[in-house]
């Protein structure tokens, strides 16, 4: 823009008017937001319009043109120089934050072992926001005296009070897994874990507090051929038997976690599933289902699962991965986690 004002000026009746100082200043302020290339691209312009402007006033010779080519080249220079210094202190940030992120998911969403009692497992999470590691889905798989017990979730909303929230789940899932024989309490310390911490003063704002729910589903894998599930409004988990998938649909409906009073009588048992040896179960959150591809069509989540060969659980999933990462053009809208189990022969 200002180079465009110059030479306005100068091609004009108007170039008596002194504007060596308007160039001067270009890569100064192309420093600002530009970065490195931007400022010596924005340096390279006013020095081609001093050239052009000189010429076609026939000011060469004078002390201004030299005068204002030298003050140019130690702006330009001094610009260079803290536009890179700049960029690199702020690429040292991003990158210390990355490595906090990263932490704080090793804490919060810790990737599960690839064998549990009976099962194989692998797990998968993928931020939808670029440079995140976290947010506010969730899961888990612990062995306990019970069986294999996991838990996926998605809590509404996102940012921190989504992290926050997603922490007190995973803890409360965490604790009771080992204490309660019934699956149904276990979910149950979970919502009240969720209850406690939105009671925390200034923890979510107004706005979270009104819409604050988590969807979950908890499974456990017990020495029998079956799975148990309690599902609480996440969508249903999926099994992969001789190349056919199935939907373990719930018989009756069940409110997310934190919409409680919305219904009176919450169902007190677990479902019960069969789940032979060789079966693959995947849990997951809507994020998967709900990605768009470019002709705005859902992922095939069920298709790709009959789809995709792999021999090991992790593998299984990175292909999965990959298919989906194909179908949506590497632009997911939401996150997405993914926990997969295989009963062992």
């Amino acid at each position: 823009m200002i180079a465009l004002l110059v030479v306005g000026i100068e091609f004009s009746p108007a170039h008596f008017l002194y504007t060596g100082p308007l160039l001067t200043a270009t890569p100064a302020l192309a420093a600002v937001t530009m970065g490195p290339r931007g400022t010596l691209s924005a340096a390279a312009v006013a020095v081609a319009v001093s050239v052009a402007t000189a010429t076609h006033n026939d000011a060469w010779g004078t002390q201004q043109v030299y005068t204002n080519f030298l003050a140019l080249f130690l702006v330009s220079v001094a610009s260079i120089t803290t536009s890179s210094a700049v960029q690199a202190r702020r690429h040292n940030e991003l990158e210390q934050i990355r490595r906090i992120a990263a932490a704080a998911q090793e804490v919060i969403l810790r990737p599960v072992p690839p064998r549990l009692g009976p099962v194989r497992t692998a797990s998968m999470y993928l931020a939808a926001e670029t440079g995140a590691q976290i947010g506010g889905d969730l899961y888990e798989a612990v062995q306990t005296r019970y069986g294999v017990r996991m838990i996926v979730g998605d809590v509404r909303g996102n940012g921190l009070p989504a992290v926050r929230a997603a922490a007190a789940v995973l803890g409360a899932f965490r604790e009771a897994v080992h204490y309660e024989d019934d699956l149904v309490e276990v979910i149950h310390h979970c919502a009240a874990a969720l209850r406690r911490e939105c009671a925390v003063p200034g923890a979510f704002d107004q706005e979270t507090l009104a819409e604050a729910f988590v969807t979950a589903l908890v499974a456990q894998v017990p020495d029998g051929p079956v799975v148990e599930v309690v599902n609480r409004g996440h969508p249903p988990p999926l099994v992969l038997r001789q190349g056919k998938v199935l939907t373990l649909m719930p018989t009756s409906a069940m409110p997310p976690m934190g919409l409680e009073d919305l219904v009176i009588g919450l169902p007190d048992t677990a479902e019960r599933y069969p789940f032979a040896a060789g079966d693959r179960l995947l849990l997951y959150t809507d994020g998967v289902i709900e990605a768009r591809g470019h002709d705005n069509g859902f992922f095939p989540l069920a298709e790709a699962m009959e789809q995709v060969h792999a021999r090991t659980p992790q593998e299984y999933l990175e292909q999965l991965h990959q298919e989906l990462v194909r179908h949506t053009q590497g632009h997911l809208a939401d996150d997405v986690a993914m926990l997969l189990v295989e009963r062992s022969p």
